[in-house]
Parts: C-alpha cells; structure tokens; sequence
C-alpha cells in the first residue's frame, strides 16, 4: 500500500479475518442481531460505527497523556457519546425514516464493547495515525459480519435487497415465486439472526484452525 508499513496494513487486514471483533473476540453482538433485518440498516449501521471509532480512537489517543487515569472511563464515554450525538443528528437531518427504524441502536453504539475495548487497548497506548488505523480495521470487521448477516436476512426473508425485489414478485409469483419459493419470515427475527453469525463464527474459526495446521 505504499505509504503504508506492514504493521500498519495489518492493523487493517486482521480485524477482517484472522482477529474479526464479532467472529472471534465475540463483540458487538448485540447489534449484529438487532438491525441487520435490513441491509441499508446494516450499512448504515457500519458507517455510524465507521466514524465513531476512527475519529474516537484519534481524540483518545491525541488526548491520553492528559487523562487522569481515574477518569478515563469517563472521557472515554463523553468521546464517543459526542460522536454518536453528530451521527445520530445527521441521520435525523438526511435519512430520518432509518434513523426512526435504527432507533435506540444509534444510541447503544456508546456502548458497544469493541469501540472501548480498542480506546482501552490500543488507543491510550498509540499515535493518532495508528489509532485512526486500528480504529477502521476493527470498525470494516465489524461492518463486514454486519452487512453479510443483512444481506442474507433480506434475500431470504424478504426477498428484497434494499428494499429491491430482486426474486421476483411474491403477489404476481413471477421470478423465483413463479417455481413454488416463498420468503422465510424466520429470517426476520432476532433468532436467526444469531444463527447466521453461529454459521459464520463456525466458517471463520474453522478457516483460521486449517492455516495454523498449514503452517
């Protein structure tokens, strides 16, 4: 990547694969299963947590060395709820229908585990570009579950994808309706959702087992 050292594009690359937030550490589960009934949610979702942890993970790491240690907690908490606030306007200004169906979701990013895990982990121990760095890589890992569960949650529940029939008419049974499918209404609910991320922690840890038997 050029600019890039091999430290710095691996901060990027294993939070996708080898050390995924939600498939490996188990984080941020809780809204891999309540909003991915839709992909735009999904998407969106991503994007919010996109820039609460790349631009949280640079403030605390500009600001560390003038934290009091009793109080970080603290700071870190106004940090972030400061930047949930910004995302949580913008999409009231621009998209507020889906900011109505995230909801309270938005709001829950402040506490999402992996965005104070990486201020405790990486953050207050870093440089600004390196946090900004650990930031997106945790923020596309997290996103990728986010959007994949979505994605299959939609096809199969809804038969649309952003809110697209793209399997056909289900009242006029063209495309695949014409051939007997109908939309798994399971797939809409919480549950399956936890099944789908149980499918692709099992395919992810599996994967990661069979190149340490390689090497």
């Amino acid at each position: 990547m050029g600019f890039l050292s091999k430290k710095d594009v691996a901060l990027i690359k294993d939070p996708l694969f080898d050390n995924n937030p939600i498939t490996i550490q188990v984080l941020g589960i809780c809204s891999a299963l309540a909003i991915t009934a839709e992909l735009e949610a999904s998407i969106v979702m991503s994007i919010s947590v996109l820039f609460v942890m790349g631009f949280g993970n640079v403030i605390i790491s500009l600001i560390r060395n003038i934290i009091p240690s009793k109080i970080r907690i603290i700071v870190q908490l106004t940090v972030v709820a400061a930047l949930v606030i910004i995302v949580d306007l913008v999409l009231k200004a621009f998209a507020y229908e889906l900011s109505k169906t995230l909801s309270v979701f938005v709001g829950l990013i402040i506490t999402n585990c992996i965005i104070m895990g990486r201020f405790e982990a990486f953050a207050l121990a870093n440089g600004p570009w390196r946090s900004f760095l650990d930031g997106i890589g945790n923020a596309f890992g997290y996103a990728i579950i986010l959007i994949i569960v979505g994605f299959f949650r939609e096809l199969l529940g809804s038969g649309t994808l952003l809110g697209i029939q793209v399997l056909g008419d289900p009242i006029e049974k063209t495309g695949a309706y014409a051939f007997g499918y109908e939309n798994n209404g399971f797939m809409l609910l919480a549950p399956m959702a936890l099944i789908v991320v149980g499918i692709i922690i099992w395919v992810q840890r599996s994967r990661n087992e069979a190149l340490i038997e390689d090497h």
